[in-house]
C-alpha cells in the first residue's frame, strides 16, 4: 500500500522539463522534481521515492532518504521555533513540524528530542510528537527470548536504560551489563533477555549462548591472525577498547580468552595475548 511518509517503488510514466510524474496508484500522478532524478531515468524504470506534502500541500516524491518515516521514533534536532511549534531537521529540504501540543517540555533550537512521527488524521500532514508514550504498545509483547530487534536508546533510569523495541515497546538495558557508553536516541541492535510476567521487557546487547561465545573466540582468532598473532588486549583492559576493538563485553571477552587458552590456542601475558605456536 502507498502512503505518505513512507517509502515506495513507483514506476515513472511521463517526463517533463522540471521532473518526471510516477504512478501513485490512487493517489494519481506524483511529481519527482528534476534535481532528485536518477540519471538516465526513462519512462517505465521504477523508482525508489519517499512521499511527503510540499509547502503547497501537494504530495512530492524524493529521493532523499529521511532520518525516520511515519510510524518511528527518531532522535531530531530542533532547527527554529515557529508560530504553530517547533521545525526539526528530519533530513529533507522541508523541516518537520512539532506542534506545540505534542511538546513535552518547551523545545530549545540546537538541542535534540525523542519524537514519534505520524501522519495528521485532520489534514494528512506529517508532524511530529516528543510526547512518545502515547505512541507505544500497550498490549502483551510477543517477543521471544533472544530475538534480536532493533533499540533505540530513550532515557536512563537507576536500573540502566530505557529502549524503545522496534518502534513498538519500552524495554530496559541493565547497566551491569552494558560494556559500552549509551547516548540518547542511540539506534543499535540488541536482544531479548527475558519478556517478564508483569509485561515488563528486559534486554541485553549481546546474547549470553554458548553460540554467541563460540562467535567471540572466532572474532578473537582472526584479529590475532590478521595482527601478526599479537593483541595488547587482556582481563585488565578497559571494557571500552575491547568493545571498540572487537564488538564485545568485556565479560564475553574474558570467557572466550578463558576457553581459548584452556584450549592452549593461546597464552595470555600482562601485555596482552598471543596465539599459541
Amino acid at each position: 500500500m502507498i502512503q505518505i511518509g513512507k517509502t515506495c517503488k513507483l514506476e515513472v510514466v511521463k517526463q517533463v522539463d522540471f521532473g518526471v510524474y510516477l504512478d501513485a496508484k490512487e493517489m494519481g500522478q506524483v511529481l519527482l522534481p528534476r534535481k532528485a532524478v536518477p540519471k538516465e531515468c526513462q519512462v517505465g524504470d521504477m523508482v525508489n521515492v519517499f512521499l511527503y506534502l510540499d509547502s503547497e500541500d501537494m504530495i512530492i516524491a524524493t529521493t532523499r532518504r529521511p532520518y525516520a518515516q511515519v510510524g518511528q521514533f527518531a532522535y531530531l534536532e530542533a532547527k527554529e521555533n515557529g508560530p504553530y511549534g517547533a521545525f526539526l531537521d528530519w533530513g529533507l529540504e522541508k523541516d518537520l513540524l512539532l506542534p506545540f501540543g505534542e511538546q513535552h517540555r518547551d523545545i530549545e533550537v540546537g538541542k535534540s528530542y525523542l519524537v514519534y512521527i505520524y501522519t495528521s488524521h485532520v489534514d494528512d500532514r506529517i508532524v511530529a510528537s516528543s510526547k512518545v508514550e502515547k505512541f507505544l504498545d500497550l498490549t502483551e509483547p510477543k517477543f521471544r527470548t533472544d530475538e534480536e530487534v532493533n533499540l533505540i536508546i530513550g532515557g536512563s533510569t537507576d536500573l540502566g536504560y530505557k529502549a524503545i523495541i522496534n518502534n513498538t515497546h519500552w524495554g530496559v538495558l541493565y547497566k551491569n551489563e552494558v560494556y559500552t557508553r549509551l547516548s540518547f536516541g542511540q539506534k543499535l541492535k540488541g536482544f531479548i533477555k527475558r519478556v517478564r510476567t508483569d509485561g515488563k521487557i528486559d534486554l541485553i546487547l549481546q546474547k549470553g549462548a554458548k553460540e554467541e561465545l563460540d562467535k567471540h573466540s572466532v572474532t578473537i582468532m582472526i584479529k590475532l591472525k590478521q595482527a601478526g598473532g599479537f593483541l595488547p588486549l587482556n582481563d585488565k583492559t578497559d571494557a571500552e577498547v575491547i568493545y571498540s576493538q572487537l564488538s564485545m563485553s568485556k565479560k564475553a571477552f574474558k570467557k572466550s580468552i578463558g576457553g581459548l587458552y584452556k584450549s592452549k590456542q593461546i597464552t595470555i601475558s600482562p601485555d596482552g595475548i598471543r596465539l599459541e605456536d
